[in-house]
């Protein structure tokens, strides 16, 4: 039946980052949301009261969450020699259930931050989609189309659109997983590749997921042909459609537009592009340009969490650092990066934010910490930079995703954690064996 949740704080994630006062946030029987706001509208049903902060769950725009089992290798090299000498060889030997309990390990990692929807990118997208639905996380999943040796890229892309079409662009309780056509980058396919992916991906609506300029030196030859990975994407098709580029790091005025003009969606992850040298995305340029951004992570081999707070804070940083300006990213709008605009990033309406017809993806924060010593009662301001720059994710303690509890008192309440982690250690341990 239809239920209430209130707390003294509510943050719906609106455009202008308000904070509710004594807020409810009502759930219909279909699991999304139906009121936002004073809990002083009336309300018949039953009424959830919790003492801390609630918001929307946040989106991570951009993982490959399997990759926890690899996390910590070769964490000193650049992206490129990173990608050569140390995944690549790990992932040959991965194995479905591999994937599947990278993937579990990863998704209970994420709902214990209260990250409730990630983008992902990885092997074996149907043992990943398994996963989530058993964590009852959600997740845009993707097999990576890539073209290496042993690999078929035509195959791969049929694979992605043949599945659409037997399961729907979305499915699961709630529509947890959204299917979607993961093309590498443009380094690793060649432009043909590029061109069918987009003829797939259009007719059915479907987004796709690339990574982008991540690398000063990844794009050589692409630019040399085309002038930047962005053009090329252009006549690809691939602007076309729904797209979204992670990392995005090398842009030029002129790519910047162009994506400003197709309405492209760019995953900003801050934490990779340092740990990797990888550079400063232009963050600010842009947002100023109107581009959805949203924040992810990248894998956890390469950040090396799946901390969308920690991902908060560095976009803000960074942002400032880059152009020696202290309000070049305020906490609230970075707030709003991994909630609200990871979801415009990914060309999604429904998730992102606590209004009415969003699906009721929410996270309650405990205020009992050091974040919070003067209580919730402080001005809206420095509430959200409490919240922001020091309490970040520590104080998670209950998740819902399609309006069910996923997370209660910081424990999964549909898996047991010791078991998640018992399997991906014997993954972990076969692939680096």
């Amino acid at each position: 039946m239809p239920r209430r949740y209130t707390a003294p704080v509510v943050l719906p994630c609106d455009p202008a980052c308000s904070v509710i006062r004594d807020g409810a946030v009502d759930v219909g029987d279909d699991g999304r949301v139906t009121y936002c706001g004073p809990a002083t509208e009336e309300f018949s049903g039953p009424v959830t009261a919790l003492p801390g902060i609630l918001l929307p769950g946040l989106v991570n725009a951009h993982a490959h969450t399997p990759m926890t089992l690899l996390r910590g290798m070769g964490g000193d090299l650049p992206l490129l020699r990173w990608l050569r000498e140390i995944i690549w060889p790990a992932e040959a030997k991965l194995r479905a259930e591999d994937v599947r309990a990278g993937m579990m390990l990863g998704s209970l990692e994420m709902l214990s931050r209260g990250v409730t929807t990630s983008a992902e990118m990885y092997f074996h997208a149907e043992e990943m989609a398994e996963a989530v639905l058993t964590t009852g996380a959600r997740a845009v999943l993707g097999g990576p189309i890539m073209d290496l040796p042993g690999l078929d890229w035509r195959e791969m892309i049929t694979a992605a659109a043949r599945w659409i079409d037997a399961d729907g662009l979305r499915f699961g309780p709630g529509e947890r997983i959204e299917l979607s056509f993961a093309a590498h980058s443009a380094y690793m396919l060649p432009p043909e590749a590029l061109r069918l992916t987009a003829e797939a991906a259009a007719p059915r609506n479907a987004l796709v997921q690339i990574h982008v300029a991540e690398a000063a030196d990844e794009d050589e030859r692409q630019r040399a042909d085309f002038g930047s990975v962005p053009r090329l994407l252009e006549v690809a098709g691939l602007l076309d459609g729904r797209m979204i580029a992670a990392h995005a790091v090398h842009l030029s005025d002129g790519d910047i537009a162009l994506f400003a003009k197709h309405g492209v969606g760019v995953a900003h992850c801050p934490g990779s592009n340092a740990k990797l040298a990888s550079g400063f995305a232009r963050l600010t340029d842009l947002r100023a340009a109107s581009v959805p951004v949203g924040l992810g992570t990248d894998g956890p081999a390469s950040n090396d969490d799946l901390d969308l707070w920690e991902e908060i804070q560095l976009a803000a940083m960074f942002a400032r650092l880059s152009t020696k300006d202290s309000a070049a990213l305020s906490g609230a709008d970075a707030l709003l990066l991994a909630t609200r605009g990871g979801a415009e990033a990914l060309g999604r309406n429904d998730i992102g934010a606590l209004e009415a017809g969003r699906w009721a993806d929410f996270v309650h924060l405990d205020a009992e910490d050091f974040a919070f010593a003067l209580g919730l009662a402080v001005p809206d301001e420095q509430l959200l930079a409490n919240l922001v720059w020091a309490a970040g994710s520590r104080r998670v303690r209950d998740v819902w995703v399609a309006g069910d509890q996923v997370l209660a008192d910081g424990e999964s309440t549909r898996v047991d954690r010791e078991k998640v982690r018992a399997a991906a250690s014997e993954s972990a341990a076969r692939i680096r064996g």
